[in-house]
C-alpha cells in the first residue's frame, strides 16, 4: 500500500456535483493499493497514520498526532500512486490492484482507520471521477509505502 497523506484544516469529495465527504482539521489520506498487499500492510498503515506526530503542539512543534489533535480523516482511493514512469512518458499502472482485489482492501482499510481512530472515517467513492478539494495546513505531506516502512 502506498499513502500520500495531508494535513488540511479542511478537505472535501464531490462526485457527480454533490459533496460525499467533508472533514475539518484532520488529515486527507491518498491510498494505493497493489496486488502483493495483506492485512498486515492494512492494520501496519492504519496504526502509523493515527499515531503519527505530525501536529503542533502549544509550542508550535509537530509532536501530536491525529489521535492527540482529535482530527478527522478522509479516504480516497488512488490507483495513480502506483504509477511507474521508468519507459517513455505514459505511466503505466501495472502494480495497481485491479477493483475485485483492491475494494475489499480499500474497505478493510477503512475499517481499521476508523477502529484505531474511534470514529468515523470519510471516503470517496472507489473507481469515481473524484474531485477532491483541500487545504493543506503547513504545508505537511507525507509519503508512506508498506513494503518499505519507512
Amino acid at each position: 500500500m502506498r499513502a500520500t497523506i495531508q494535513r488540511v484544516t479542511t478537505a472535501s469529495v464531490t462526485v457527480d456535483g454533490k459533496v460525499i465527504s467533508k472533514i475539518s482539521n484532520g488529515l486527507l489520506i491518498f491510498l494505493g493499493i497493489e496486488d502483493a498487499d495483506t492485512a498486515d500492510d492494512i492494520k501496519w498503515l492504519s496504526n502509523k497514520i493515527v499515531n503519527l506526530r505530525i501536529f503542533n503542539d502549544e509550542e508550535g512543534v509537530m509532536n501530536l498526532s491525529l489521535l492527540q489533535e482529535e482530527g478527522e480523516a478522509l479516504v480516497i482511493s488512488q490507483f495513480t500512486l502506483h504509477a511507474s514512469t521508468k519507459k517513455g512518458n505514459r505511466p503505466s499502472y501495472i502494480k495497481a490492484a485491479k477493483p475485485e482485489t483492491a475494494i475489499p482492501l480499500y474497505e478493510s482499510f477503512v475499517a481499521q482507520l476508523e477502529k484505531d481512530l474511534g470514529k468515523k472515517v470519510g471516503t470517496g467513492v472507489f473507481g469515481a471521477d473524484m474531485k477532491v478539494e483541500l487545504l493543506n495546513d503547513g504545508p505537511v505531506t507525507i509519503q508512506i509505502d508498506t513494503k518499505n516502512r519507512e
